[in-house]
């Protein structure tokens, strides 16, 4: 059985091994990743040789750093990617190419259904009723989409919202406001079986889901790069941030909200941005806290999306797909009993 794993920004891991009488056999670790001394390698075989084939990550991991000398040195990968690739290797955890993926990229659609949208096909992935799927979304109205956990009123001022028409939405998923206009923003949603972040914290399935996407605007000209937790910034700004949610079945829903173009005027008058929290990113400003994706690659926001989908289509198994009509009357039904409801958007008033 063979196994790999790509470390998000660091090197390959890859295992290859046997199982006899339920416990992992013959274990060879091999990769382009940076160990000394050269011993370690033969310490972290015989680590896993032994081990019960439904030992965990966090087992595997720390059955290695148990009988690694403390002094050994790990560069581009640890423990824990070891460990994920022998869960691979196992069939216990999956990589992104043992999946093909559906692309949904569906017209203009109300905020509350887009929040509605991403539980309904997140529900589905996680009953097996479909595949991963990126789904593009493409906005009916302008927006404030906020986390979870926020308080509404800290969060958005009442009248900057109705003086520009503006829907105040709460989305299932943690994480802090985004002001949204339909021309000016790119979001994207990837939901996925739990298999595809085994092993991972909810910090490093950060990395790991966003790492397709630094490389679609790598080659678009942008120099993206991932900003625990859950920002993606370039040299010359904020681009994008990204939210999580972990569903009862597996499933992981990842979004992102990216700004293409911004009016940052309008943003301020809408969200209650602090001083507390611009100086946490090191900003005196909110209108200079996002740095648009225009300014930097000179395409229109579709020639922008468009690229996005055949970079994920060069880089992945795909298909292309649309929301099915069970999923349709399942967002229907959230929408008029959760997300268009006051009860939900002030559920942290």
């Amino acid at each position: 059985m063979r196994g790999e794993y790509k470390v998000p920004g660091g090197k390959l891991v890859a295992i290859d091994l046997e199982v006899e009488e339920g416990r992992l056999a013959r274990v060879a670790v091999s990769g382009d990743f940076f160990l000394e001394p050269d011993t370690a390698l033969a310490d972290i075989d015989r680590a896993l040789e032994g081990m019960p084939v439904d030992a965990s990550v966090a087992a595997l991991a720390e059955s290695i750093t148990r009988t690694l000398d403390p002094t050994a040195v790990l560069v581009g990968f640890s423990p824990e990617a070891v460990a994920i690739a022998a869960r691979r290797a196992l069939g216990r955890a999956t990589g992104w190419h043992d999946h093909t993926f559906e692309i949904v990229h569906d017209g203009p659609q109300a905020p509350e259904m887009h929040m509605a949208l991403d539980q309904a096909i997140s529900e589905s992935v996680d009953a097996g009723l479909r595949p991963p799927t990126l789904r593009i979304w493409e906005w009916g109205a302008p927006a404030v989409v906020i986390g979870s956990f926020q308080s509404l009123k800290n969060e958005v001022d009442p009248e900057g919202a109705d003086k520009h028409g503006i829907t105040v939405v709460r989305r299932v998923s943690g994480g802090g406001a985004m002001f949204i206009e339909p021309g000016n923003t790119i979001t994207y949603s990837l939901t996925v079986p739990s298999s595809l972040v085994e092993g991972l914290s909810f910090e490093k399935s950060y990395a790991f889901l966003d790492d397709w996407v630094l490389g679609a605007l790598a080659e678009l000209g942008v120099a993206a790069t991932y900003q625990p937790l859950n920002d993606i910034a370039s040299p010359a700004g904020k681009i994008a941030g990204a939210a999580q949610k972990r569903f009862v079945g597996g499933a992981v829903l990842h979004h992102v909200t990216m700004a293409y173009d911004i009016d940052a005027d309008k943003m301020v008058e809408v969200l209650r941005i602090g001083r507390e929290k611009m100086s946490d990113k090191g900003t005196k400003s909110a209108n200079k806290r996002v740095d648009p994706v225009r300014s930097q690659t000179g395409m229109s926001r579709a020639e922008v999306i468009e690229s996005f989908k055949a970079h994920f289509r060069g880089r992945y198994e795909t298909v292309e797909g649309t929301v099915t009509e069970a999923e349709w009357a399942r967002a229907r039904e959230l929408v008029e009993t959760k997300f268009s409801t006051p009860e939900w958007t002030a559920r942290v008033p």
